[in-house]
């Protein structure tokens, strides 16, 4: 390999609202991965430092090397250095990226044997689902489905025009507990429900048409139920609607809320900040906006 491997990978929101599992949209907040020759080490600044492991267990680490598991090839000593702008175990793809930035390191570092529908696959089955991998890869708007054990992906057009605003929790919301609450089975109606919603949701990014972005950010697959888990959910997603934001939702598993807006966006966020308070809930206001750029070597 070069001297140096550096790798950027923006955050990600997925669900969207309804799109349960296969939507998901890259956000201008990104992590930092530089791989280099050396004795098998790893240093984390920045968000999650004092959080993640500083060794093999790390999700880059293990990502880098199940690359080179996949290959059936050697697995070379290297140090990583990661740089993490993506708050951890919030809902914002921060798991995503740390696959999606280990793989393309490792693919990069074999001289690129791999494409990125192949990288993508293993992101995705050690991921669990493909809404944040595919955002995190590929940028923008994505839509992300199997085939049997093929995946399918499509870009969705992202208006120029619309910020977001996330309110990020002190709590975090680790994805497998935000899974275990929700229910097995769904109805009929819900699943009717979401899938019109996914489809407005859809229009209304690729037409730039947002006057229904309220509505077709709502859901009832996975929402109802995290909410047992995180009650001042509702009470957000309220402030947010009530003060301009044109749609607001669950980020991915949580516990990250996010609004999508055009203007007014330091109202909204004030607005969510104190509906969160007045729940006995603390954290921080994010504004930025979508990227359409995926991960990419810098």
């Amino acid at each position: 390999m070069t001297n140096k491997i550096c790798v950027k990978t923006p955050a990600t929101t997925a669900n969207m609202g309804p799109g349960f599992d296969c939507l998901g949209m890259a956000l201008d907040i990104w992590n930092t991965l530089v791989v280099t020759n050396g004795e098998g080490s790893i240093s984390v600044a920045g968000k999650g430092s004092e959080e993640l492991p500083w060794d093999s267990n790390n999700l880059v680490w293990r990502s880098f090397n199940q690359f080179f598991v996949e290959v059936d090839l050697p697995i070379p000593l290297v140090d990583f250095e990661c740089h993490n702008e993506i708050p951890l175990a919030r809902g914002m793809g921060s798991s995503s990226a740390a696959l999606v930035s280990g793989l393309l390191a490792a693919n990069k570092y074999s001289g690129g044997i791999l494409n990125n529908e192949d990288l993508l696959k293993i992101a995705a089955d050690m991921e669990g689902h493909v809404d944040n991998v595919a955002a995190a890869m590929y940028g923008g708007l994505q839509i992300g489905v199997y085939d049997s054990e093929d995946i399918v992906t499509a870009s969705v057009p992202v208006p120029e025009d619309i910020s977001v605003v996330i309110y990020v929790p002190d709590v975090p919301m680790p994805t497998d507990k935000s899974r275990e609450v929700l229910a097995p089975d769904v109805s009929r109606e819900a699943a009717v429900y979401n899938i019109g919603r996914s489809a407005l949701l859809v229009q209304c990014m690729a037409t730039g048409n947002f006057e229904n972005l309220r509505v077709a950010t709502q859901d009832r697959l996975h929402q109802p139920d995290r909410q047992q888990i995180f009650f001042p959910m509702k009470n957000i997603i309220k402030a947010a609607i009530d003060s301009g934001a044109l749609g607001a939702y669950l980020s991915g598993a949580g516990s990250s809320i996010l609004a999508l807006c055009v203007d007014r966006e330091y109202t909204i966020g004030y607005e969510m900040a104190d509906a969160a308070m007045k729940s006995g809930l603390n954290g921080e206001i994010i504004v930025t906006k979508p990227t359409l750029s995926g991960a990419y070597f810098q």
